[in-house]
């Protein structure tokens, strides 16, 4: 059997290897803050300096999700995943989006992770396309957010 396969794509892409690089240093400014207060604020300090860095389509996105969060889920609190916003329950990811630009897609996407008490039956969305922050999105946003928030 030939294990070498020129076929096969590289294993990740630049935009992947980038948001990797950036969980690593993630954990490493986490495991510098230490713990309590004052990791909370380093990490909504961040949150709020990658929001304001993200191309304006995605950036409205992320203030709008953050906007709902603060109201529907208070206890999420803010913490970079990937280098992407998140929102975490007990240091785990709840929810995050994932800016279109960041992957050079044609949408950004709000996803939920496993500890989000979506459950509907056998099967249920996790992620979901979003293209533009308006009132109908908002009020969809919050109803899966409070829903995720248990």
């Amino acid at each position: 059997m030939n294990d070498t396969n020129t076929d096969e794509p590289d294993t990740f892409s630049a935009e992947e290897r980038a948001a990797m690089k950036e969980r690593a240093k993630e954990l490493k400014t986490s495991a510098r803050a230490g713990k309590g207060a004052a990791k909370a604020k380093g990490e909504a300090d961040a949150m709020a300096e990658k929001i304001a860095e993200m191309p304006e389509a995605d950036r409205v996105l992320a203030e709008g999700i953050h906007r709902v969060v603060a109201t529907e889920a208070p206890g999420l609190s803010p913490k970079l995943w990937y280098g992407m916003p998140g929102w975490a329950r007990d240091g785990k990811i709840v929810l995050f989006l994932q800016g279109a630009e960041k992957f050079n897609t044609r949408y950004a996407t709000l996803g939920f992770n496993d500890i989000a008490v979506l459950d509907d039956g056998a099967m249920w969305p996790t992620a979901y396309a979003l293209t533009e922050w308006n009132a109908h999105t908002e009020a969809a946003v919050a109803q899966l957010v409070a829903r995720a928030a248990g």
